[in-house]
């Protein structure tokens, strides 16, 4: 595996978490994002991520400093992948723009950047052609709190060369993932594939005016044990990355409960900038959300 400097393209909630996770295990990495603002956000959330490291994995300040120092930050496209052997892309899942983007980098790259697409839903198959190097192009999926939930689901194409599957599977392990390989395209990969329908139907349970946040999240919690319920897992995705999500699949089906469920998101949350644990506030207010309270699986 021969990737040394890194580009990530989209600096929001994974993005940059990719970015300082790569930095973190000894990589250089450049940040790119579509102006200054976006920048500075990314600058922000890799302050914050700095306080993580270190609350969540005990590493020193020397060891984020560190870190930080060997991220630059960019929005010109073609400067940000000048030297990039590897682009982890992790821009919003809208097929239009994600294809317009692969369309202008790959105009721009060097001719040894290998090009990998951070998509939690879509496929390189369709993106493949865009890239306007297929055998150089693949997914490469993480979860979020990218330095505690350690997956790395590498997903290729059929037109993908196995070499440079081979290699993202090596850089993964490299930035301490743990390292999934999947061997046929799949919407959703493996987690989403178990992940997203849960979110759904919870949603859509929203929706339907069934049941409260809390009421849903309490149910799944108490009845599995898992610490989060599906609306507090919402809130650390990002309620914009669901909405696009579900505007798609109303747009692709016609269903109108999707309809109803993207509207929602839309006008309740993502209008108001409720978008999750990201902005302070989302299903639940930050940093102390209700699902916290030693009481809320109570009666």
């Amino acid at each position: 595996m021969e990737f040394k400097h890194i580009t990530i393209a989209g600096s929001g909630v994974l993005g940059s978490q990719i970015a300082f996770q790569t930095a973190f295990n000894g990589f250089h990495v450049t940040v790119y994002d579509i102006n200054d603002v976006a920048l500075q956000s990314a600058k922000d959330k890799v302050n914050i991520l700095k306080g993580r490291y270190q609350e969540d994995l005990q590493a020193s300040k020397e060891q984020v400093d560190s870190a930080s120092d060997r991220i630059s930050y960019s929005s010109d496209l073609a400067k940000a992948v000048a030297d990039a052997d590897l682009l982890i892309e992790a821009i919003p899942e809208i097929v239009t723009i994600k294809t317009e983007f692969y369309k202008k980098l790959n105009e721009v790259a060097p001719d040894k950047t290998v090009f990998a697409s951070n998509s939690s839903t879509l496929m390189p198959s369709q993106f493949a052609e865009a890239t306007g190097r297929p055998e150089k192009f693949l997914a490469l999926h993480f979860a979020n709190e990218i330095w505690i939930n350690n997956t790395a689901e590498i997903m290729k194409h059929p037109g993908t060369d196995m070499n440079v599957f081979d290699q993202v599977v090596e850089f993964a392990k490299a930035i301490g993932m743990v390292a999934l390989p999947l061997h046929k395209e799949q919407p959703g990969y493996i987690l989403n594939s178990l992940l997203v329908p849960l979110l759904d139907a919870a949603e859509l349970l929203l929706s339907r005016e069934v049941a409260d946040v809390e009421t849903i999240d309490k149910t799944w919690m108490i009845a599995t044990g898992a610490p989060k319920g599906p609306f507090a897992i919402l809130d650390v995705v990002g309620i914009n990355t669901s909405y696009n999500i579900v505007k798609a699949k109303a747009d692709a089906t016609g269903n109108s409960e999707f309809k109803k469920l993207a509207e929602l998101l839309k006008t309740e949350y993502v209008d108001k900038g409720k978008l999750g644990v990201a902005t302070g506030e989302g299903f639940y207010k930050y940093p102390n959300p209700r699902f916290m309270d030693p009481n809320f699986l109570g009666n």
